[in-house]
């Protein structure tokens, strides 16, 4: 505990962080026209490629910046970074009730839409990408802090399960913001949703995602920003509401079921492969 408050009260980290935000600010935001369509580059995208090239753990000569502890202690700050934001989505829920009402059954059963990933991800991992029990694990959730302890409870992180699901938290941590921020943006562009689906679609039951994503749709729909913000954060809100007992009852065992339906496909493949080879 004293380790984490004397990094946390380090000067020159929270120094270096302010820098960053300061550069990423003044590069603004970027629109990069691809056919009729941009991809908009908000400073969360310049303040990530920023503090991945000072970050120890990816740049061995930062080092010299930034030591490994600091990067460690650091690193759930993003959660503190992140409550502001989620405080103003609390406001603006409120407000725009009547709106979020006028959805309707969408916002409700917008969580079932994470489920259409597990059919999509598993056949990826198994068949394509070769994964073993770890798809399971990898493929049946965005992999946030209560998916972890789901797997935790039941298959124990250190098991193959643990591994696929740290392993796409990792990725979602390092990479997951990045990702939404330009997803959004592509998405929109097409013309294929309308905002308010993709508001929705923002509330994945990640923060600091969340903020990405629907920061990226304002900027594109500014006259529309408060209604984003609201259903994102009312979607956000649900899924972290839901989402478990949605893991629990409903993604895991359909995972679980799909896995051993791919698995199967998988051995009668190779067996015909090896079939095939043998009458060669």
């Amino acid at each position: 505990m004293d380790s984490i408050k004397a990094q946390l009260l380090n000067f020159k980290l929270h120094f270096i962080v302010i820098a960053l935000s300061i550069i990423a600010e003044m590069i603004g935001v970027i629109k990069i026209p691809i056919g009729s369509s941009s991809i908009v580059l908000l400073p969360l995208f310049y303040s990530f490629i920023l503090g991945l090239l000072i970050n120890p753990n990816i740049v061995k000569k930062a080092k010299s910046i930034i030591s490994v502890d600091q990067a460690e202690k650091a690193s759930p700050i993003i959660l503190i970074a992140v409550m502001p934001f989620l405080a103003k989505f609390g406001t603006l829920i409120g407000p725009s009730l009547d709106k979020i009402l006028s959805v309707g059954p969408a916002m409700i059963f917008q969580e079932l839409g994470n489920l259409g990933t597990i059919l999509i991800a598993m056949p990826v991992a198994i068949l394509l990408l070769k994964m073993g029990r770890e798809s399971v694990g990898a493929c049946f959730s965005i992999a946030r802090e209560p998916n972890i302890a789901l797997i935790s409870d039941k298959y124990g992180l250190k098991n193959p399960e643990g591994i696929g699901v740290m392993g796409v938290y990792v990725m979602g941590t390092m990479f997951g913001t990045l990702y939404f921020a330009i997803l959004a943006s592509v998405l929109a562009n097409l013309g294929l949703f309308d905002v308010k689906a993709l508001a929705m679609a923002c509330g994945v039951g990640s923060g600091s995602m969340t903020a990405a994503c629907s920061a990226s749709l304002s900027e594109m729909y500014p006259s529309l920003k408060d209604e984003i913000l609201a259903l994102a954060g009312a979607s956000n809100l649900l899924t972290n509401a839901t989402g478990l007992f949605i893991g629990l009852f409903v993604a895991l065992p359909l995972t679980e079921k799909l896995y051993k339906v791919l698995t199967k496909k998988k051995g009668e493949q190779v067996e015909a492969e090896l079939g095939s080879d043998s009458n060669v």
